[in-house]
């Protein structure tokens, strides 16, 4: 799925994201408002990852929601 999909659906996936990546908050997903590279520098600040790992991540998860 593509992140244009996402972000204009960002309310309905906000569930998914907890699922995971569980220690990010509401209020997290509430700042973050469907922009990616916020969701990849939240990831990295709460797991200690690189920028790389995140955005890998992110992608992963991307291509396997439906």
């Amino acid at each position: 799925m593509n992140w244009e999909q996402i972000k204009g659906n960002f309310t309905e996936y906000k569930g998914k994201i907890k699922e995971q990546w569980g220690e990010l908050t509401d209020d997290d997903l509430d700042r973050l408002a469907g922009q990616r590279d916020q969701l990849v520098g939240k990831i990295q600040q709460r797991y200690g990852c690189t920028k790389e790992e995140a955005e890998a991540q992110v992608e992963t998860w991307a291509e396997r929601i439906h």
